[in-house]
C-alpha cells in the first residue's frame, strides 16, 4: 500500500507513522505537513507544504495512494468556534476534497474524538465542529471513509504529546494508564493500536464507518 499521513508529527500521527513503517505490506509513506517529521526511513518521504488550505500546487504528488490517515488537529481549549472550525473543518475538507478527486479508490481515515456530535446541534462547540467534519467527510466519494473516535490515548514507544496539559496528565498517571486500559477498554486505547487499526481498515474495511475505542482496540489487537 501507498499511504498519506497528515499530522505525522503529533502524538497520534507519530504512532500511526511508526506502525506504517513497520508494516510489511506498506511500500511508501508520504507525510504531509508544514514541517518535516525529522525521521529517516527508506519508505518515508516528507512532503513539506506550508499552505494547508490550498493543495493545488502539490496535486501531482497527492496521486496514487491507497489510504490517507488524517491525524492533524488541535485542542479546542481557549479557542473560539470560528477559529477552531477553520483549523478542524476547513483544513480537513480542503485536503479531503482534493484527495477524493485524485484518488477515488482511497480509504480515508480521520481522527476525531469520543463524544463527537453527529447532529451538529449540541452544546459542546468542539463536538459540533467535529461532527460537521465527520458528516462532510462521509459525503465525499471515497472508496471508504472511517471516523476514529478514540477516548484517552496512551502514547507508546517513547512518543510524547505536543499538548502540554495532555502530556502532563500522562506523566502523572504513568503506570496507571496500562491498568486503566485493561479495566476500561471502551474508554482508553494506545497510539500503537490506533495505528494498527488504521492499517486494518485500509486493508479490509470495517463493519461501520464510526469507530469507538472498543472498535479501535479490537481492530488494532
Amino acid at each position: 500500500m501507498n499511504i498519506l499521513i497528515f499530522g505525522a508529527t503529533g502524538m497520534v500521527g507519530q504512532g500511526v507513522l511508526r506502525e506504517c513503517l513497520l508494516a510489511s505490506d506498506v511500500e511508501r509513506v508520504v507525510a504531509v505537513g508544514r514541517n518535516p517529521t525529522g525521521q529517516r526511513h527508506p519508505k518515508l518521504h516528507d512532503l513539506v507544504h506550508k499552505d494547508m488550505f490550498d493543495f493545488g500546487a502539490i496535486e501531482p504528488q497527492l496521486q496514487g495512494f491507497d489510504a490517507c490517515f488524517f491525524c492533524l488537529g488541535v485542542s479546542s481549549v481557549g479557542m473560539k468556534e470560528p477559529d477552531y472550525r477553520r483549523i478542524t473543518y476547513d483544513i480537513t475538507l480542503a485536503a479531503a476534497t482534493v484527495l477524493a478527486r485524485l484518488n477515488p479508490g482511497m480509504t480515508f481515515t480521520y481522527i476525531t474524538g469520543a463524544g463527537t456530535d453527529s447532529t451538529e446541534k449540541g452544546p459542546s462547540m468542539w463536538a459540533r465542529v467535529k461532527g460537521a467534519t465527520e458528516n462532510a467527510l462521509l459525503r465525499l466519494p471515497f472508496k471508504a471513509a472511517y471516523m476514529f473516535r478514540p477516548g484517552m490515548i496512551e502514547p507508546m514507544h517513547g512518543i510524547r504529546s505536543k499538548t502540554a496539559l495532555y502530556q502532563a496528565g500522562i506523566v502523572i498517571l504513568g503506570p496507571l494508564l496500562g491498568l486503566a486500559r485493561r479495566i476500561w477498554p471502551d474508554k482508553i486505547t494506545t497510539t500503537e493500536k490506533v495505528g494498527r487499526a488504521m492499517l486494518a481498515v485500509a486493508r479490509h474495511g470495517a463493519p461501520k464507518a464510526v469507530l469507538d475505542p472498543v472498535d479501535i482496540n479490537a481492530l488494532g489487537a
